[in-house]
């Protein structure tokens, strides 16, 4: 009897739970609960005050401020980076750190402190915009908007008197607006000597801190006594105008400071050996001071000619007289092809006497390899007048040029315009399918200029230069340049094709008044051409 009492008390029990989920999920399905509305979604310029006020504070900065721009490539790029920066930035806090515990531990009697672990996560921070200063100074000032929500693992051992107790940061959030100056800007990289780092607002800062695995934050008053000490602490050290200083360079030696200037008068050459196979040489001269970041200086070419006159003056600005040379270099002019070299040699202004005129006749070298052989081989002379003159006291003239002077623009150049010059000095790397004759198009407001045609060249050198008289600065304009291949044969499909063409924007040789680039051609494979632009206004 108790056998059929408990098969029938398991059967009824299926039943019912049989019964019960098919009625439970008659009613999910078909029946609706009526005290449930969908969302009123109503366009943004109806929300009222309080509304904005509590979604505004997720809205990007490039939204709110038109003056901030959006960053997503810089975001791209750190997420990217990030397993990589994590690595370094620790390894770099570490090193900073140690030194500095390591002094400070012994005041208050710990024998150790170590980090157990030191990890940033595998959430990089997130720059919501950026907003740029431009200033007259040699500065670069940036205005950030940073986010982080970050995972870290920071663990933390101190040892004292035989006990361990360990410190653990976790559940990091910084939100922050820090504003970013690179100055002074040099003309050696990275291009600026210190970084100055100043908080614009107070930052928010939240994070999770454990002591001896348990959670320090959940003892009463202590989440909101460790978050506003923190925030007045940071604040008092870096809110503005108040900063942050690291060094880079040291600015005395990466922005040295012109002490002179030297005149340098290209007399002669003389007994100069022919580098053609035909007739006699073309030379020039070729100048640049060492550690001068300007183009080199030429004098005129002197065509057929093994002693040559020139008589041509120029000026270098000197820096530091003790270690800087003047080089020079005598080439042979070549109307197709690479431009040979006919020797070169140095002065040392080391050597030269102040306010002292010197005459000075050099032997021309292969190379400035003492122990080379070749150096013995006679090459010719030439012969140069220098005279180093100091500048007295502190006064350095105003019309001295810097890295980025160029001559002035010449009489007659309308107020307010300027000439722009636009030198094409080579290619490399041209590609032709049917023939290599490249020469070199420009397309600037609807004038057309070209250089002379090289033939059979795939790396030809032209060092030609073209002239636009303008009534006002270029800024929003652009220069095409444009390599064709041209040929006269007879019976020729295409006897004209492109080898490559690019457009280079003029603002930035306005605004650095000199570029001298290599630019990749588009719809060439390899090709490259090096295009040197100057802006001369009068003033």
């Amino acid at each position: 009897m108790g056998f059929v009492s408990t098969i029938l008390g398991f059967f009824g029990f299926g039943v019912g739970i049989t019964i019960g989920l098919a009625i439970g999920y008659f009613l999910f399905i078909y029946f609706q609960p009526t005290d449930i509305q969908d969302p009123e979604i109503r366009p943004l310029v109806e929300k009222d005050a309080n509304s904005l006020q509590q979604i505004l504070p997720e809205i990007p900065l490039w939204i709110k401020n038109p003056d901030y721009d959006r960053v997503d490539w810089l975001n791209r790029f750190i997420e990217h980076m990030w397993p990589y920066l994590n690595k370094a930035i620790c390894t770099m806090a570490k090193k900073i750190a140690e030194p500095i515990v390591a002094e400070q531990i012994p005041k208050y009697k710990i024998d150790s402190v170590d980090f157990e672990a030191l990890t940033l996560g595998s959430l990089p921070p997130t720059f919501e915009g950026i907003k740029v200063y431009n200033t007259e100074e040699k500065e670069l000032i940036m205005e950030l908007g940073l986010k982080w929500a970050a995972n870290p693992n920071i663990l933390v051992a101190a040892k004292a008197f035989g006990l361990k107790a360990t410190v653990q940061v976790v559940d990091l959030q910084v939100f922050a607006s820090p504003r970013i100056t690179l100055k002074p800007l040099v003309p050696n990289f990275p291009c600026f000597a210190n970084i100055h780092v100043s908080l614009m607002e107070r930052p928010h800062v939240d994070f999770g801190l454990k002591l001896f695995g348990a959670d320090a934050m959940s003892i009463p008053g202590a989440y909101r006594f460790v978050q506003e000490t923190i925030k007045d602490q940071v604040a008092n050290m870096y809110l503005w105008p108040k900063r942050l200083e690291v060094q880079v360079l040291d600015p005395s030696k990466a922005m040295k400071k012109p002490v002179g200037l030297l005149n340098v008068t290209v007399v002669r050459a003389t007994k100069l050996k022919k580098k053609d196979l035909l007739g006699a040489s073309d030379p020039y001269v070729k100048l640049k001071m060492s550690d001068d970041k300007l183009p080199s200086k030429k004098t005129s070419v002197k065509h057929k000619n093994l002693n040559p006159e020139w008589n041509e003056e120029f000026s270098f600005v000197v820096k530091d007289p003790e270690t800087q040379l003047l080089e020079f270099s005598v080439y042979d002019w070549e109307q197709v092809g690479s431009h040979d070299k006919m020797g070169l040699n140095v002065v040392a202004l080391r050597d030269l006497t102040p306010e002292e005129p010197k005459v000075l006749t050099l032997d021309l070298l292969k190379n400035l390899n003492p122990d080379d052989a070749q150096n013995e081989k006679s090459r010719g002379q030439i012969v140069l007048e220098l005279n180093y003159k100091p500048f007295k006291g502190d006064e350095v003239p105003s019309n001295l040029e810097d890295s980025n002077a160029v001559q002035k623009a010449p009489e007659g150049t309308p107020e307010g315009g300027g000439l722009l010059v636009i030198t094409v000095h080579e290619a490399q790397d041209l590609e032709g399918k049917h023939h290599i004759n490249p020469s070199v198009r420009l397309l600037f407001r609807g004038e057309e200029k070209k250089t002379k045609v090289v033939k059979k060249n795939r790396d030809p050198r032209w060092e030609e230069e073209f002239q636009f008289m303008l009534e006002e600065p270029p800024t929003n304009d652009r220069v095409h340049v444009e390599v064709v291949s041209t040929s006269k044969r007879m019976g020729l499909l295409h006897p004209k094709e492109t080898l490559g063409y690019v457009d280079v924007y003029l603002s930035d040789v306005v605004n650095n008044k000199r570029i001298n680039e290599r630019y990749h051609l588009i719809d060439s494979k390899n090709g490259r051409i090096q295009i040197e632009m100057e802006w001369r206004t009068a003033s």
